[in-house]
């Protein structure tokens, strides 16, 4: 599982709640996650998604409406986003990932406690990715990488040394506190770094700057 970096104000309410809206294709699916949410004192459900909330969006298929939606809910309206599907293809998961969104998971796996799990880091600008999703992301960025080294040599990202150790370990599955101890920061640089490289390259989460740096071939 991707870590996350702080909260931004904008996702909490004034009683320091995570404001989320919840999409779904049809009303008993939506239903079913409002109730659940609505047992949760971490958030606070809203109507509509927007540049303050976190929007949890069911989708049964990943099809090119789906994805539209996708895009239009982070890059229009400003807000972060989680997903909430049964299943993903090989072939979309750079889709989601460059749609921005920050968390993704599976509706067999969608207890409260899951749901809020994801909203809470994707608040934070954070990515979470069920372990098999994030390892098959690797690999086939790996396969995207080595198919196009040879016509980009020598291409530079700019990171810095130290931004290139931290997202190694951020591709590991290592958290904040678990990349610190290991590079021997504190857990402030460790998120001050990927602030850095994330707001420098426009780059809207962690896993976005994961598949950023691997296909760049940086690791």
């Amino acid at each position: 599982m991707l870590s996350s970096t702080p909260a931004p104000a904008a996702s909490v309410s004034s009683t320091g709640r995570v404001r989320v809206a919840v999409t779904a294709p049809d009303p008993i699916s939506r239903e079913g996650v409002l109730s659940q949410l609505r047992q949760r004192p971490e958030v606070e459900v809203r109507e509509n998604a927007g540049p303050a909330t976190v929007a949890l969006l069911v989708e049964d298929v990943l099809d090119e409406a789906a994805l539209a939606r996708l895009r239009r809910t982070v890059r229009s309206e400003g807000t972060r986003a989680v997903l909430v599907t049964g299943t993903v293809r090989e072939n979309e998961l750079l889709d989601i990932i460059e749609c921005g969104v920050g968390a993704v998971v599976w509706r067999r796996e969608a207890t409260a406690h899951r749901l809020v799990q994801a909203v809470l880091t994707a608040a934070q600008g954070g990515g979470d990715l069920p372990a098999d999703l994030q390892g098959r992301l690797i690999s086939q960025l790996g396969r995207l990488h080595r198919g196009s080294a040879a016509d980009r040599p020598g291409i530079s990202l700019g990171l810095t040394p130290r931004e290139v150790d931290v997202i190694r370990l951020v591709a590991e599955g290592l958290d904040t506190a678990q990349i610190a101890t290991k590079l021997s920061y504190s857990e402030r640089t460790v998120k001050n770094i990927i602030h850095s490289l994330t707001t420098r390259l426009h780059l809207r989460n962690r896993p976005h700057a994961v598949a950023y740096a691997l296909r760049e071939g940086y690791i």
